[in-house]
């Protein structure tokens, strides 16, 4: 299966999940309409393909609820595959956020409006583009498009 690794900054830490690669789109187009935390840049992006992004939302949910049952038990989940979408809460988790998948790894720095590439050999990312919806999965005959605002910058 094509992946990407995507990992959102946001004011509480942050979260990263392996999701296919046309999502990079989906994640950028929904930063130009603005997002506080990795919750509302994932629902943003829910309208443009709501079954990848309503599992991970659903998943990440539980993820934080997770966190908060570990926290009053001084035990910090771990991401045992890398796969599952996960929070990181410790150098372990910090560094396998940081591994890229098949197609790369792009991070998503909410507070600093930044989107890194660190690897990203699926597609240029650009500023303004289309991207075509999803539906079930499945890429329909309807595209959405987006235009970065001048205050966010990707790298390189």
């Amino acid at each position: 299966m094509s992946t990407m690794r995507f990992t959102i900054i946001d004011g509480s830490g942050a979260t990263s999940f392996v999701a296919p690669p046309h999502a990079l789109k989906m994640l950028t187009a929904a930063c130009s309409k603005g997002a506080a935390d990795h919750v509302e840049l994932l629902r943003r992006a829910e309208e443009f393909d709501p079954a990848l992004f309503g599992d991970l939302i659903g998943v990440l949910t539980g993820n934080a609820a997770a966190d908060d049952a570990s926290d009053r038990d001084s035990e910090a989940p771990t991401a045992a595959d890398g796969i599952a979408p996960f929070r990181v809460v410790d150098e372990a988790t910090r560094r396998r956020s940081l591994e890229p998948a098949r197609y790369g790894l792009v991070v998503f720095n909410l507070p600093a409006r930044r989107i890194v590439q660190v690897q990203n050999s699926y597609h240029d990312l650009l500023r303004s583009d289309r991207g075509r919806l999803r539906r079930d999965g499945r890429p329909v005959r309807a595209y959405y498009r987006y235009a970065l605002p001048d205050d966010w910058s990707i790298v390189p």
